[in-house]
C-alpha cells in the first residue's frame, strides 16, 4: 500500500511533533529529509510546498500542509483521533491551548533560539530580547502547568492528544537550546504536572519509533540530549 502521507522533515525539528502524531495514530507515511546543512528548506523545490521555507510540510491527498498546529489539527480531525471531536464539550478548551502552544509558546521559543534573527547583530539588543523572552516563557509554562494540573482528558498521557506531544517537544527544546545561552532559566521540576505528563509519554511506542528514526535518546523529554540522527542534521 502506498503511504497516503509524506513528511518533509529534519531531525529534531518541528516535524518531530508531526512524526509523533503519525506514529501514535499508526498511520502509514513516507519521509523526505530536508537537509538543513544545505539550507534545502530555502530552495525553490521546498518553497513550492511551503512558501515560507519552514519545516515541516506534510503532503496529503488534499495537497501539502504547513504550520505545525494546522497539520496536527487536520490529522486529528481527519482521523478522529488525538483530539476532542468537534461536538465534544472539551473541544473549546483543547483548541485554545493548542493555539496558545502553537502561536505563543512555540513562537516565543523561536525568538529565544534565533534571537539574532529577531534582534539583529547587536549583542546588547540580542541579550535584552532573550531576557525579556525568558521572562515571558516562564509565565507561559506556569500557566500551562496550572492547566495541566486540572487533568483535562486531552492531556492524559495514556491517551495522548496532539497537544501532549507538542508540549513535550517544546519542553525538550527548551532544555537543549540555544547552545550559546545559559539554559538554567528552564527547570522542568518547576512545572510538575507537565513533567509527569512528558515522563509518562516516553515509554510509548510512538516515542520509541521517533527515537529510532531521529536519534533522540532514551529520555527525550525529561532528560534530553542532542539528537544523533542516522541522517540529516537538527541545525
Amino acid at each position: 500500500m502506498t503511504a497516503p502521507y509524506r513528511l518533509h522533515y529534519a531531525p529534531d525539528n518541528a516535524s518531530l511533533i508531526v512524526r509523533l502524531a503519525l506514529e501514535e495514530m499508526r498511520l502509514p507515511y513516507a519521509t523526505t529529509l530536508v537537509d538543513r546543512t544545505r539550507a534545502e528548506q530555502r530552495g525553490a523545490a521546498y518553497r513550492a510546498l511551503n512558501p515560507h521555507g519552514l519545516i515541516p510540510v506534510l503532503e496529503t491527498p488534499q495537497g501539502p500542509l504547513f504550520e505545525t498546529g494546522a497539520i496536527l489539527l487536520w490529522l486529528a480531525d481527519t482521523h478522529g483521533a488525538m483530539a476532542p471531536a468537534r461536538d465534544h464539550p472539551d473541544r473549546g478548551g483543547f483548541l485554545k491551548w493548542l493555539f496558545f502552544t502553537a502561536n505563543t509558546l512555540h513562537t516565543e521559543l523561536r525568538m529565544l533560539f534565533y534571537a539574532p534573527v529577531y534582534a539583529g547583530p547587536d549583542p546588547a539588543v540580542r541579550d535584552a530580547l532573550r531576557g525579556q523572552t525568558v521572562a515571558r516563557l516562564r509565565g507561559h509554562l506556569a500557566r500551562l502547568d496550572s492547566m495541566a494540573g486540572d487533568a483535562p482528558a486531552w492531556l492524559d498521557p495514556d491517551r495522548p492528544s496532539v497537544l501532549c506531544y507538542y508540549i513535550a517537544c517544546l519542553m525538550r527544546w527548551a532544555a537543549l537550546y540555544p547552545r550559546d545561552f545559559d539554559r538554567g532559566w528552564y527547570d522542568p521540576a518547576h512545572t510538575p504536572a507537565l513533567l509527569r505528563m512528558i515522563a509518562n509519554l516516553e515509554p510509548r511506542p510512538a516515542v520509541q519509533a521517533a527515537d529510532t528514526a531521529e536519534g533522540l535518546g532514551p529520555t527525550p523529554f525529561t532528560a534530553p540530549a542532542l539528537a544523533t540522527p542516522p541522517e540529516g542534521s537538527a541545525t
